[in-house]
C-alpha cells in the first residue's frame, strides 16, 4: 500500500469519511495527504475540511448521505471500501456528476463461506452445542437432535456473485438450490422462482443476499418469514434492512420459524435483545468479509480505484448507477 499516486493531490483534496483499516488510513495520509472529516457536523474544522474535499474515501458501514454531498461543493468522486454502498445517496451523487466506486469480487468467497456456516450451524446447533458444553450440561443430558443440512433445498434471494458463490457451494452438499430475483439468471442451473414468499415456501432455508437500498428494504417481511414456517432457517449475509426485523423476533417467539442465522442487523452495532438468549437464532457482528485476506484485497482495491481517478478520471471498479459518468 505505498506505491506513490500517479497524480499527488493538494493536500486536503482527499478526505477519509468514517473509520477504515489503520494500513489503509495510513497510506491516504502519507501518499495522498488525505484528511479526517470530523463526524461531528457542528465541529469548526468541519466545513473546511468539506469544502475542500475533491474525493472521498469512505466504507459501506458509514458512506456519504445526501446532506454530505451538498456541503462539498469540489466533490468529484466516492470512493468506498465494501460491495454494499447503500449508505452512499447514489442518487445525489448522480445528479451532482459525482462518480462513485465499491470493491466488488473480492469478498464474494468471504462472505459465501460465512453464508454456508450460518447454514450449517442453524441446521446443526453448533453454536448451541459449544454453549451446551461449556455450562457442563453434557454431563446430565444429551444435546437434543437438529436436522441434516445435506440434501436440503435452500433458496437464494438475490443470484449476484454472492449469491452464485453460495449455490456452488451448497452443490457440494447435494442441496437442492432455487433462487429468486428481480429476473432470471442466464447461463445457471438452478430453478428461478418469481416471487420470495413462494420461493420461501419451497425451501427449507432461505438466504438472503440481495443489494441493500430503498429498492429491498423489508423485502423479507412477515409473509416470506411465515411462508419459511416453523421447521425453516432465515440467514442474512446481505443488509440488515432487507429483513423487517420485528417480524423476524415475532416469528421466533410465536414457534412459526425454525431459526435464523444473522450477520448483519438494521441497527448495527445494536441488536434486538429478543434474540440473545436463543439457542435457535446465530449472531455474528457483520464479520462476512472479515478476514485478514480479503480486507487486504478490498483496500487494494480502494487505492486502485484512486489511483485510477487522479490520474485520468476513471474508475477500476465504478457502481453502475455512476459508470458512465467516468471520463
Amino acid at each position: 500500500m505505498t506505491t506513490p499516486p500517479a497524480s499527488r493531490p493538494a493536500p486536503g483534496e482527499i478526505v477519509q469519511v468514517g473509520p477504515l483499516l489503520p494500513d489503509l488510513v495510513a497510506t491516504l495520509r502519507e501518499d495522498f495527504g488525505a484528511a479526517l472529516l470530523p463526524a461531528d457536523r457542528t465541529d469548526p474544522d468541519f466545513a473546511a475540511v468539506a469544502e475542500a474535499a475533491r474525493v472521498v474515501v469512505t466504507s459501506g458501514r458509514t458512506g456519504v448521505d445526501a446532506d454530505l454531498i451538498e456541503r462539498m461543493p469540489r466533490l468529484e468522486a466516492v470512493v468506498n471500501f465494501g460491495v454494499g454502498y447503500d449508505t452512499t445517496d447514489v442518487d445525489a451523487a448522480s445528479r451532482r456528476g459525482i462518480v462513485v466506486s465499491h470493491t466488488p469480487d473480492v469478498l464474494t468467497d468471504c462472505v459465501a463461506d460465512t453464508a454456508l456456516g450460518l447454514l450449517l450451524d442453524v441446521f446443526r446447533g453448533f453454536s448451541a452445542a459449544d454453549r451446551f458444553v461449556r455450562a457442563g450440561r453434557w454431563e446430565a443430558s444429551a444435546f437434543p437432535l437438529t436436522r441434516r443440512f445435506s440434501g436440503s433445498r435452500l433458496g437464494i434471494l438475490g443470484l449476484g456473485r454472492i449469491g452464485r458463490a453460495i449455490a456452488a457451494r451448497a452443490d457440494a452438499f447435494g442441496v437442492q438450490v432455487s433462487y429468486s430475483g428481480r429476473r432470471p439468471v442466464e447461463g445457471v442451473p438452478y430453478r428461478f422462482v418469481p416471487d420470495p414468499v413462494t420461493l420461501a415456501r419451497e425451501s427449507d432455508a432461505l438466504v438472503v443476499a440481495v443489494a441493500g437500498g430503498a429498492g429491498t428494504v423489508g423485502l423479507v417481511d412477515a409473509a416470506v418469514i411465515d411462508a419459511l414456517g416453523p421447521e425453516g432457517y432465515l440467514v442474512n449475509i446481505a443488509r440488515g434492512s432487507v429483513v423487517d426485523e420485528d417480524a423476524l423476533v415475532a416469528a421466533l417467539e410465536a414457534g412459526r420459524l425454525g431459526g435464523a442465522g444473522l450477520d448483519v442487523f438494521a441497527d448495527e452495532p445494536h441488536v434486538p435483545s429478543a434474540l440473545l438468549g436463543r439457542d435457535d437464532v446465530v449472531l455474528l457482528p457483520h464479520l462476512g468479509s472479515g478476514t485478514v485476506d480479503t480486507r487486504a484485497d478490498m483496500a487494494a482495491l480502494v487505492l486502485d480505484n484512486l489511483r485510477a481517478y487522479l490520474a485520468d478520471g476513471r474508475l477500476v471498479t465504478p457502481v453502475p448507477e455512476t459508470a458512465a459518468l467516468a471520463r
